[in-house]
């Protein structure tokens, strides 16, 4: 049984359409990317999944029950932590986590203190005092510390520096490692590439791409710009090179990650004058595989 079917989802707004005909399968047991644009449908979606919208039609299933009919019992089993949390200004980070803690009813104690240590939360200050990033880390050690089968992560290290970036990482990986599942909405190109077993592309409310990295290894290419007063008449020909644009002694192209090594070779006995390397972006994949405003 997959954790997550959903099949021809369409939720409507009066006459606006956020989703159109949404196909999208989540297996037990894998991190599955679901990434696109801002105003994609991405947390449409998720609030579908959580039974805070109905659909419009379709059908879905999670965790093998409707996430309408069935929102309590499905509840108790999962755990879900969105890009921008709120929280009780007048409690501290402890006593929320406590009290969030006891109102699931599946949180591990043991677990809960590792990760105040992994984060380095102080559990004393009132919420109201927290930064962007600390009100995150309250939500994720809350739900991180509850054993269940699914978790819901939209935008979960927004706000958190790269340190705090890594630890979500290293949980999510021993999550993952005891058979859990988890959906992962992220505008970090990274961190999709270091967790995900599987990615779905949205755009404006339809799935355009699911597949493994490897898959989908367009998402992965790096661009490469060069200045140079010699030309290089075989870069066309090299493997894994795209895009290639001329103008003024200025090179531009793109390379999988698998063909940089063997490209900087062929590069050695070329004058270069300047030369940079960008990794790849979501806003860059957007605009440049599907045509999209970022921001849209």
């Amino acid at each position: 049984m997959n954790a997550i079917e959903i099949q021809n989802l369409t939720k409507a707004f009066g006459s606006f359409k956020a989703l159109k005909e949404v196909n999208l399968t989540v297996k037990k047991g894998e991190v599955h990317g679901f990434i696109g644009p801002n105003g994609a449908g991405k947390s449409t979606t998720i609030r579908i999944l959580l039974g805070l919208l109905q659909k419009s039609s379709g059908t879905i299933s999670l965790l093998g029950g409707d996430p309408w009919s069935d929102a309590i019992n499905l509840h108790a089993n999962l755990v879900y932590v969105p890009g921008d949390v709120s929280l009780w200004p007048d409690l501290t980070g402890g006593e929320i986590i406590d009290f969030l803690g006891r109102l699931h009813g599946k949180q591990d104690l043991r677990k809960r203190n590792e990760l105040i240590k992994k984060f380095q939360l102080d559990l004393q200050k009132k919420s109201s005092t927290y930064s962007k990033g600390n009100r995150q880390k309250v939500a994720l050690i809350a739900a991180l510390s509850c054993d269940v089968d699914l978790y819901l992560f939209d935008e979960p290290t927004s706000g958190l520096d790269p340190l705090m970036e890594s630890i979500f990482q290293e949980c999510v990986a021993e999550i993952k490692s005891k058979g859990k599942t988890v959906l992962l909405s992220s505008h970090i190109l990274s961190e999709v590439e270091a967790l995900c077993d599987r990615v779905s592309i949205i755009r404006e409310g339809k799935i355009v791409e699911t597949g493994t990295l490897q898959e989908l290894r367009h998402l992965t290419r790096t661009t490469i710009s060069l200045s140079t007063q010699d030309t290089i008449p075989n870069l066309a020909k090299l493997a894994g090179v795209y895009d290639i644009s001329y103008n003024n002694h200025q090179y531009r192209f793109s390379v999988e990650g698998s063909a940089i090594n063997h490209v900087i070779k062929e590069l050695s006995s070329v004058n270069i004058q300047s030369f940079t390397a960008e990794p790849p972006s979501l806003e860059d994949l957007f605009i440049r595989h599907y045509d999209v405003k970022v921001g849209k």
